[in-house]
């Protein structure tokens, strides 16, 4: 069974529509839902959440129809929104405790919980200082930590890394991921960033202008080219003009080099010439597409 499925779920606002006609199946894992600004992302979990209606169409939330079982699906699900909307006169263990609560832990669990889950996003040092002095970052694990505490089943995670420097986003990628594999609770996180989602997710839905555009596994979508990527430790430039006088066709990709792959023996020559020139051996791997290649293929062909 799914853990999410939507059945031509539409969304119109007086002259806009938000979702068009939008059908998917979200398994276990981390799924990514990925789209530009606009693209329906945040209008697709408040449906799913029970926050906004839809227009036509309707979805499933781990077997819960949305539209008449939605206290019992939202026992079930934690959610951390994309705005900042928490009280700045409280402590972060207050909030997380009353939260905890609200979803019916009893009072002693729920402070446990709370401790627990403020620990696990790094926050157990700082849980008792009012939330208005913290930093972005800081605010973003609570909202986290609030959308843990009573060990749903699925969370939704609306752009978790918005505001945060490149350290605070990878850190928070990370804490994204072991929530599915520390803990076993599946994730649909929204991103604008594509490469973001690429590094955590197992799946990725890609939407734009409310209808969508491929769902995938990310290994489906990072399929493998007919190209080698290679990184050397000598100066790119000069392994370039090497591999180029060894008959190769090679183009440069930042640091990367980019080989074209004509056959098995594509290696042996890439390997020669590297160990021949001194070049140093980094990477010579099948060089993989990324996500946003394949987001830009697919816009391209849909708008044909």
């Amino acid at each position: 069974m799914p853990v999410i499925s939507t059945e031509r779920l539409t969304k119109r606002y007086p002259g806009v529509t938000a979702l068009e006609s939008l059908s998917i199946d979200v398994g276990d894992g981390v799924t990514g839902l990925v789209g530009a600004n606009g693209a329906g992302k945040s209008t697709l979990i408040k449906i799913l959440l029970g926050l906004t209606g839809a227009t036509s169409g309707g979805a499933r939330v781990l077997g819960h129809d949305i539209d008449t079982e939605g206290l019992a699906l939202r026992s079930r699900v934690g959610y951390m929104p994309e705005h900042d909307c928490l009280p700045g006169d409280v402590s972060a263990t207050e909030l997380v405790v009353h939260l905890a609560r609200m979803s019916g832990l009893p009072t002693s669990a729920a402070r446990e919980r709370a401790a627990d889950t403020l620990r696990h996003v790094g926050l157990y040092e700082e849980r008792y200082r009012p939330i208005g002095g913290y930093s972005t970052g800081m605010k973003q694990r609570v909202k986290l930590a609030q959308a843990l505490v009573h060990d749903p089943d699925v969370v939704f995670l609306d752009e978790p890394t918005n505001g945060l420097d490149p350290a605070g986003r990878d850190e928070m990628l990370a804490l994204v991921r072991r929530i599915y594999t520390d803990f076993g609770i599946s994730v649909l996180v929204t991103s604008h960033l594509l490469g973001e989602l690429e590094r955590i997710c197992d799946n990725v839905v890609i939407i734009d202008g409310g209808t969508l555009l491929r769902s995938s596994s990310v290994a489906d979508f990072t399929r493998s080219s007919a190209q080698l990527a290679l990184e050397v430790v000598a100066e790119p430039a000069t392994a370039l003009a090497a591999l180029r006088a060894a008959g190769l066709e090679v183009t440069r990709d930042g640091l990367l080099l980019l080989v074209e792959l004509a056959g098995d023996e594509t290696y042996d020559l890439v390997r020669d010439v590297v160990a021949d020139h001194g070049l140093g051996l980094v990477r010579l791997e099948p060089r993989r597409h990324h996500i946003a290649e394949v987001f830009d293929e697919e816009a391209t062909r849909v708008a044909r």
